[in-house]
């Protein structure tokens, strides 16, 4: 069998966790193979080039190596080598309530995105989204969150038409009320749950169909509260058993600076 030669991508690092002394292993997020768990041999010394360049949040071009057979605990097949990684610019470091929100949406590429699934126009979104996140989480901030949010939905299936009902496929009345169901999708809306207008429902859907992330950032800033309701039940039915972490850790710092 013929070895493979190293191939450069673009990408982010989602997640790391030690290897041993002087490794790391990471999860990567690149845009022409998806999500991949990479051996990056050396990161952990101190004089190594990689320490200042393997940050979350930064758009980096990485160089990789065949598959490697050291490190089962994350699967021979899927690990493969790190020769070498380089900045190519963007935003600087998020702070404060954007450090959050960034952790946040590279949970939950870990947890609902396979490996070795690619998804160009969703690593294209996640770029977009990062430079849209305020220290002070401000509406901007909320709007880019919701925005990603369902293009990953819909990048992954898990998006109903938001022009038609879903049980009848009929187009949606404009003036009438309608809520998303994890289970139903687009249904009637009933006394209290977060509801949205057949107008604002067919907005959203132009949006996404758009393809544009300012477009689809705009859509969501008349109906934030809703949006957010409603995408986070769509989210928590979807992620199942496995619980966002970064959201609690949210939670628990709003409880304590009240």
């Amino acid at each position: 069998m013929k070895s493979r030669s190293p191939s450069v991508q673009q990408a982010f690092v989602l997640h790391h966790y030690d290897w041993s002394e002087s490794s790391l292993i990471l999860d990567l997020f690149t845009r022409e193979q998806g999500r991949l768990a990479v051996v990056a041999k050396g990161a952990k010394r101190p004089y190594s080039q990689l320490r200042a360049v393997l940050l979350p949040f930064q758009r980096i071009q990485v160089s990789l190596s065949k598959p490697s057979k050291s490190a089962p605990e994350e699967g021979a097949a899927e690990v493969v080598g790190l020769r070498g990684a380089e900045w190519v610019g963007g935003s600087t470091l998020p702070a404060g309530a954007a450090l959050f929100s960034g952790y946040y949406l590279n949970e939950l590429l870990l947890k609902l995105l396979a490996r070795q699934d690619p998804h160009p126009h969703l690593f294209e979104a996640y770029a977009d989204t990062l430079p849209h996140l305020h220290a002070n989480e401000d509406a901007q901030s909320q709007a880019a969150l919701r925005a990603f949010e369902l293009r990953l939905l819909r990048e992954l299936g898990l998006l109903p038409d938001l022009s038609l009902s879903t049980v009848t496929q009929a187009p949606l009345h404009p003036e009438r009320r309608f809520c998303l169901n994890a289970e139903a999708g687009v249904v009637a809306s009933g006394a209290d749950a977060a509801s949205f207008s057949g107008h604002e429902l067919v907005h959203l859907q132009a949006a996404l169909l758009h393809g544009s992330m300012a477009a689809l950032r705009q859509a969501c800033t008349g109906f934030l509260p809703a949006l957010r309701s409603s995408l986070r039940g769509l989210l928590h039915y979807h992620l199942g058993q496995r619980p966002l972490r970064t959201r609690q850790v949210m939670l628990d710092l709003q409880k304590l600076s009240d």
